[in-house]
Order: C-alpha cells, then sequence, then structure tokens
C-alpha cells in the first residue's frame, strides 16, 4: 500500500469509527475520500480526478480552493481570528456593504448568521415581530433548512419527523410539469397556483399569517423555476393581507442562476432576502438576512431577541469580500449566466431529444435538472433502484453527480468552462445511455 492509499484508508477508518453522518442509515456508508480540489475538479484519496457537478452541496459558486478567497481567509487568521457580534470591525462591515450592494433598492442592514438555516430561522423571527402574527405560510416542494422552524417550513419529507415548531401551513406551488392544477400552460400554472394560494391565505385567516416563505427558485425540490408572473402574483397577495414576503436565496443566489440574485429574473422585491451558500462558496461556514428598511425599522427603538456567538466570524466576513469581489472583477456571475444559455441549457436538451428516460430538462444559468421518468407519456417517475444504478455509473465515470430523488441535478461551479461541460455532458450522456439498455435489454 503506498503513502496515498494509506492516507485514504486512515481517513476512511476515522471517519466511520467516530462521524455520524446527517440525513443518513449510519451502518452502510461507504463516503468517497477526497484529498483536495481545484476549480471544477476534486481527487480522490487514490489520486483519481472527478469534474464536481454538485458543486458539494449547491454551494461551491467560484469552485474550489479559489486563491483570491483562500489568501483572504488566511490573512484574515493572522490578523483577527475572531470577535464578539457586538464588536464593529472593518471586514464585517466590508462583508454586508457588498451583500446590500448587489440587492433591491431599499435594503441596506444584513444579520449575519451561521448558515441559511439559521438565516430562515431568524427570518422567520423577524417576520413574526414586524407584523405581529404567527403563521408562516411554504411550499411543499421547498428545503429551508434543518433548524427548528426552517425543517418545519420544509415541506419535503424531513418536516415529517420533525415538527415541533407552531403556526406552519403548506400550499403547492407551481410546477407544470406535474401540475396540481391540471393547468397544460405556464400562464394557467401562474393563475391557478395564485389562485390555491389566495384560497389558503383566506382560509387560514390573513390577521394570522406573518410571512409568506419562498425559495425563488425551488433547489433540492426541483429546480423549478417560477413561471412568469407568478412571483409577481405572491408579492401582490402579501401586499394587499400586509404579509411579509421572504424570499430565500440561499441556494439560488450570488451567481447560481446567471445572476447576483434569481429575484432579479422575476423583477420581485421582497421584504427579506436570506443568504448563504454562494455568498462565500461555503468556505468558512456564513449566511445572513437582507431586511428592508421597513423591517429594519421595526428594530431601531426595540430590541431583536436573536443572536449567534459567530455572527459576522471575521474568518466569514472576509472570505465573503474576497468572493464577492473575484466575481465581480473574473465576470463568474456573467460565465454562469452565458455557459446556461449557450452550453449548458442546449447540451442538456439535446440529451433530453436523444433519451426517453428524461422526461423533461429545466433551469436557469449553473442550475439546472434533469427529470428521469419510466414512460414520458405517463410521466411514472424513473424508480429508486434505476436512479441509484445511474448514480453510480456517473461517479463511476468521473462525475460527482447531485441526485434528489428521480432527477439528476446538473449544477457546476459557477466559474465552468465550456469544455468541461462539454466533456460533463459526455458522461451523462454514456451514463443514460447504460440505464437504457438495462430498462429496456
Amino acid at each position: 500500500m503506498n503513502d496515498i492509499d494509506d492516507a485514504g484508508e486512515t481517513a476512511r477508518r476515522l471517519d466511520r469509527t467516530h462521524v455520524f453522518h446527517s440525513w443518513s442509515a449510519q451502518g452502510d456508508l461507504a463516503p468517497m475520500v477526497v484529498d483536495h480540489g481545484r476549480g471544477t475538479e476534486v481527487w480522490d484519496a487514490g489520486g483519481r480526478r472527478y469534474l464536481d457537478f454538485s458543486s458539494q452541496l449547491v454551494n461551491l459558486n467560484v469552485g474550489h480552493q479559489h486563491p483570491r478567497v483562500v489568501a483572504a481567509i488566511q490573512a484574515q487568521a493572522g490578523e483577527l481570528a475572531t470577535i464578539a457580534p457586538a464588536h464593529a470591525v472593518r471586514v464585517r462591515g466590508e462583508a454586508a456593504r457588498r451583500i446590500s450592494e448587489r440587492a433591491p433598492e431599499g435594503f441596506h442592514k444584513v444579520f449575519f448568521t451561521n448558515g441559511g438555516a439559521d438565516a430562515n430561522e431568524n427570518a422567520i423571527r423577524m417576520a413574526r415581530l414586524h407584523t405581529g402574527r404567527d403563521k408562516v405560510l411554504s411550499a411543499y416542494r421547498s428545503y429551508h433548512g434543518n433548524t427548528g422552524a426552517a425543517v418545519v417550513a420544509t415541506g419535503d419529507w424531513r418536516r415529517v419527523p420533525n415538527e415541533y415548531a407552531r403556526g406552519h401551513v403548506h400550499f403547492f406551488g407551481p410546477y407544470l410539469y406535474r401540475s396540481d392544477f391540471w393547468a397544460t400552460t405556464p400562464e394557467q400554472e401562474t393563475e391557478r397556483a395564485l389562485h390555491h394560494l389566495q384560497r389558503v391565505i383566506e382560509a387560514e385567516g390573513p390577521g394570522s399569517i406573518a410571512a409568506v416563505l419562498l425559495e425563488t427558485v425551488v433547489g433540492t425540490g426541483g429546480v423549478l423555476v417560477p413561471p412568469p408572473g407568478y412571483l409577481a402574483g405572491v408579492r401582490a397577495l402579501t401586499e394587499r393581507y400586509g404579509i411579509t414576503l421572504v424570499l430565500d436565496e440561499v441556494m439560488a443566489g450570488f451567481g447560481r442562476t446567471g445572476s447576483w440574485f434569481a429575484l432579479e429574473h422575476h423583477d420581485v422585491r421582497p421584504d427579506l432576502i436570506t443568504f448563504a451558500k454562494g455568498v462565500n462558496s461555503g468556505y468558512v461556514p456564513v449566511g445572513g438576512v437582507l431586511l428592508s428598511d421597513e423591517i429594519a425599522a421595526t428594530f431601531e427603538d426595540r430590541v431583536f431577541p436573536g443572536g449567534l456567538t459567530y455572527s459576522g466570524h471575521p474568518l466569514a466576513m472576509a472570505s465573503i469580500v474576497a468572493t464577492l469581489d473575484a466575481m465581480a472583477e473574473e465576470g463568474i456571475v456573467e460565465n454562469a449566466a452565458r455557459i446556461g444559455a449557450q452550453v449548458l441549457g442546449p447540451g442538456l436538451a439535446a440529451l433530453a431529444e436523444k433519451h426517453l428516460v428524461v422526461g423533461e430538462v429545466r433551469g436557469v444559468g449553473v442550475f439546472w435538472a434533469l427529470e428521469l421518468v419510466a414512460d414520458r407519456t405517463t410521466r411514472e417517475p424513473l424508480a429508486a433502484p434505476a436512479v441509484g444504478a445511474l448514480t453510480t455509473d456517473l461517479t463511476r465515470r468521473g462525475l460527482l453527480p447531485f441526485v434528489a430523488e428521480n432527477r439528476v441535478h446538473v449544477v457546476p461551479p459557477c466559474v465552468v468552462t465550456d469544455a468541461e461541460v462539454h466533456e460533463a455532458l459526455e458522461v451523462y450522456d454514456a451514463a443514460l445511455t447504460q440505464i437504457e439498455k438495462e430498462l429496456h435489454p
């Protein structure tokens, strides 16, 4: 056994002996041992290269080991490694300024958290305190995090064993491919989804609802880009009833959709915006809430009853400053938009034309999903064993995929190149060909 193999085996043994993994039964886990990464690539402990088309958890927008971000963290660690949130430090102010400058007009304050879940947690708290109301409406196809209220606001299966928070109501958002409203066009889906939401608001009592919490683009739930007019319609409903609109940009923000915030595609101004992931590509844990001036004014003479020991941690703040500066100066957001429109989107559409197992392709920027079906006519989802086999095959062919239910989410870093996209498309093509052969020998 050489030194690389020995180091990998040591890492594997330590992991299985001591690490408790999230969202998993522990007994049968066999995680890949990752040794190092650069840009859109990672290498395992055996020295094998993989294209990272998962962006890990759809957060690695500037790629692995961006030298500018790494250097900023190192420099900040040498100057001031940590400080309590009650103090003022320039790097925190610089990070907040850069974030607010990318937000819609009228957002000047940022509350920093440790990640996306507690960003949503605190946004819910702010909405309740601002309105004096209790209920929070969110979509069934959603994921908002794994803290107390955020996981109950979540719409998928992870909510069910964790329903300890109060005042949460769910509704169906638009999803034309599997419409809950018998719609056949985007316009119908928008109209009927908005009518459904209005009826839920009326049935729950508008005066009891503090917030509507929505992912601007649904992420883990399917990369569901809202049809034209939907978010504007939600905004109109919340304004009519005095309800706070919270847009969750944790996954969609900071380049993922080819814009700084996904809401820019929909010309909507919410009351609160939550973020994390792409703001610093996850190099140091961080998230936050952008407060509209109206919400921020609520707490000018009133104590906000919330805080975290590591709110605005200097290492995280330095990583934000470096990330956002690099994204602006290197044209990373523009690259994501171009790649999606000219390379990745057309390439995935070509795969759908070729492979009957692909029921729908949808997405924007570097945020795409292939919905896999057993039958295009009935739209029956591809069964879990086949999806599992496809996942294994993609990894065997040198690509790290992001797979959820019957979908392959195609979510490379925003710095991905044309050549890397073409390489990945060849891998997807080969793996889809193989699974179709197994399904129809």
